[in-house]
């Protein structure tokens, strides 16, 4: 579809909270279709986490955004889809890549939300790639476990807090979960909670540099619980890590499910998203240190700073590999 105004920041730039409910859609249909193909119980996929995913090129007001999805692997109860998002100037109709990410859906019963039904095995090509996909899942599962027992942080708000601390960027937002947010059953798609994400980390970011911001990249986004029709859900984002270029912001949710059921509030969500500065020409501006106060933050900030250097030796291992070839 054509990016339009409301898609964008106010320097033209598309949200990548945009782009990712987008690439959260795909996957959406391509699984519930797969899930429903062989199955006797009718079900809905249910997004259940997104692997790392990289802003390759920023996609701006008037382009059009192409989003193709792909079944890679499927374990006994889950589906790993592979989405690639293209751009395309159509005054021009030069394409170039944005975006490519994995997701991983789960099925769930249309008749018993809490029941998580088998799915449909695929046919892989190659022995390769069946060994290949299932490797990938149990790393996947792993992670989603140790993230999960790591979600007991929340933001408290700072009084009169100083320029570039973690206190005075930080942000919420609060949100009623509505019916056009839920799939049909009655749960929020996936989509709707990362846009929502995307937005508060932006803010964090915009106040941290006082300029243009853009998403860089989203680390793993775990869907730890659903959050059902109804729940105010709170986002809330802080500056974790600085480097020169890029800052890192945690990002997670809260759900309070008050209407239907006395249930304390849980952690639905939890992620860090990365965001460079840029100056009106769209060039990358240096980035304000962050400012650490407390033991918390100081180790928050150095567990960052390991997630950055990990990061950036994949990149130059991989851009290596590449000149080699």
């Amino acid at each position: 579809r054509i990016m339009r105004p409301d898609d964008a920041n106010i320097a033209g730039n598309v949200h990548g909270g945009t782009i990712l409910k987008m690439i959260e859609e795909a996957g959406a249909i391509i699984s519930t279709r797969h899930c429903n193909s062989q199955a006797e119980e009718p079900c809905v996929a249910a997004l259940a986490r997104v692997e790392r995913t990289d802003f390759l090129s920023p996609m701006c007001i008037g382009e059009v955004a192409n989003v193709s999805a792909e079944i890679t692997y499927t374990s006994r109860h889950s589906v790993e889809v592979q989405v690639n998002v293209m751009s395309e100037n159509i005054l021009t109709g030069a394409k170039k890549l944005t975006n490519k990410a994995t997701l991983w859906y789960v099925p769930l019963s249309l008749k018993n939300v809490n029941k998580v039904l088998e799915v449909p095995p695929i046919q892989y090509t190659r022995k390769e790639q069946e060994d290949e996909g299932k490797k990938r899942y149990e790393e996947q599962k792993l992670d989603r476990l140790e993230t999960k027992q790591r979600n007991g942080d929340v933001i408290f708000t700072i009084i009169n807090p100083e320029p570039h601390t973690v206190g005075y960027s930080q942000s919420s937002l609060i949100h009623l979960v509505g019916p056009s947010d839920c799939t049909l059953l009655g749960f929020v798609h996936g989509g709707v909670t990362m846009k929502l994400m995307d937005e508060v980390a932006g803010i964090v970011a915009a106040r941290h540099c006082k300029t243009n911001i853009v998403t860089a990249s989203v680390d793993a986004i775990n869907f730890h619980e659903k959050i059902k029709k109804g729940c105010v859900i709170t986002i809330s984002g802080r500056m974790t890590f600085t480097s020169n270029k890029s800052m890192e912001i945690e990002v997670f949710v809260d759900a309070d499910p008050f209407l239907d059921e006395p249930r304390e509030r849980y952690r639905a969500v939890s992620a860090f998203f990365t965001y460079v500065s840029l100056s009106k020409e769209g060039k990358p501006l240096p980035v304000p240190q962050l400012l650490t106060e407390t033991e918390d933050e100081k180790r928050r900030f150095e567990e960052g700073k390991g997630r950055y250097l990990q990061t950036k030796a994949k990149r130059q291992a991989q851009m290596q590999q590449a000149a080699q070839q």
